[in-house]
């Protein structure tokens, strides 16, 4: 990413879904995109550590590091940061889950991915994640 004139951010990102095979996001407060949830690793974390410590932290869901399923590393114009790319490892969480925001969520939203999608998504989401889901039946 040298001399591109961004900024690059790691970080983990988690999809999860409920029981209608909805795929949760969440918007963190101060912001106006949603996103999956997830975030920064803190120093010595891996990935998948870092995954799972955001999920239960943005939205009370609680995976084991080991069971998160990996799912894809992408680049991704940063959604609510200028300049900024990130560098994302998005894992699967196994399973159906009720999420409740905390931490720095405003707001969750389930996003039905057979109906049309809505305009305030994060570029993961919409460049490299949602065109490779296929939610659990």
């Amino acid at each position: 990413m040298s001399g591109t004139g961004t900024d690059l951010i790691i970080v983990s990102a988690v999809c999860v879904y409920n029981q209608q095979g909805h795929l949760l996001t969440v918007r963190k407060r101060g912001t106006d995109k949603f996103m999956h949830p997830g975030g920064k690793p803190e120093p010595g974390e891996t990935a998948a550590e870092a995954a799972s410590r955001e999920l239960f932290e943005e939205v009370g869901i609680e995976v084991a590091p080991n069971l998160l399923e990996p799912f894809g590393v992408w680049f991704a114009v940063a959604a609510n940061e200028a300049a900024t790319t990130i560098e994302a490892t998005v894992f699967t969480a196994p399973g159906t889950w009720e999420a409740h925001p905390s931490a720095e969520i405003a707001e969750i939203r389930w996003l039905d991915l057979d109906a049309p999608l809505p305009t305030d998504l994060a570029p993961l989401l919409t460049d490299h994640v949602i065109p490779l889901l296929t939610p659990p039946k």
